[in-house]
């Protein structure tokens, strides 16, 4: 049985040139969601406004099943690459739908900037605290 864990391999994230190798990064072992995640990211991106107030009908457009087409949309929104808009948002007109989030990549700069920032500071105090840390685990 093929792995769903995503793996963030260096390695990988460089050899990405295109949508699909992003869906098989963030899906693997699964064809049928990386289909299912094209479907909306596509459709997200070239609807008007990037709006989408439904994703119930992509099931009809793409024929795959609504539970299959939640288990993607929930997956996306837990990563933060998609958003749900509530009908008392004045920014998106009162509307209720889906939009892009910028959570995501928001999250994965910070993880950067976090990882820089541990590598670069050297202190006498800090080096004592990240060898205690060692020691207790």
């Amino acid at each position: 049985m093929p792995g769903t864990k995503i793996e963030f391999s260096c390695n990988k994230i460089a050899r990405i040139k295109d949508l699909d190798e992003l869906a098989a990064l963030l899906f693997p072992g699964s064809m049928d969601q990386q289909k299912i995640f094209l479907a909306i990211f596509i459709e997200l991106k070239y609807a008007k406004g990037q709006f989408i107030p439904h994703l119930a009908p992509l099931c009809d457009n793409h024929s795959f099943t609504p539970r299959m087409l939640e288990t993607v949309r929930s997956k996306m929104r837990r990563l933060g690459l998609i958003d749900h808009v509530s009908r008392f948002n004045k920014a998106h007109g009162y509307r209720e739908g889906w939009v892009f989030s910028s959570r995501f990549s928001r999250s994965i700069a910070r993880l950067s900037e976090i990882t820089q920032g541990f590598i670069e500071r050297k202190d006498p105090l800090r080096e004592r605290k990240d060898r205690d840390l060692f020691r207790y685990l």
